[in-house]
């Protein structure tokens, strides 16, 4: 296994993570900040009204993208089984 195969697969590695990491965290940022701009307008400082939505909307997300995600890495898996007599050459 040269350096290229070596590179090449940490870069598919590092390619599903951020997938899988900006799925799950860019909505819980979204709602983080819609819930900063409506506590700066009304000048509640409450700290699980931050807490609670981003928490529901985390567990959303990944209720509904787990599947998709799940398939992704499992994908991911059985190419990188099926490749491995290639990589040994």
């Amino acid at each position: 296994m040269g350096p290229e195969a070596t590179i090449d697969i940490f870069q598919q590695t590092i390619e599903i993570i951020l997938v899988m990491v900006s799925t799950i965290l860019l909505p819980a940022l979204v709602v983080g900040l819609l819930v900063s701009m409506f506590q700066a307008a009304t000048q509640i400082n409450e700290m699980t009204l931050s807490f609670v939505p981003k928490l529901l909307v985390t567990l959303l997300t990944i209720m509904i993208s787990g599947p998709w995600l799940l398939r992704i890495v499992m994908n991911y898996t059985q190419r990188l089984f099926h490749d491995i007599p290639y990589l040994l050459q």
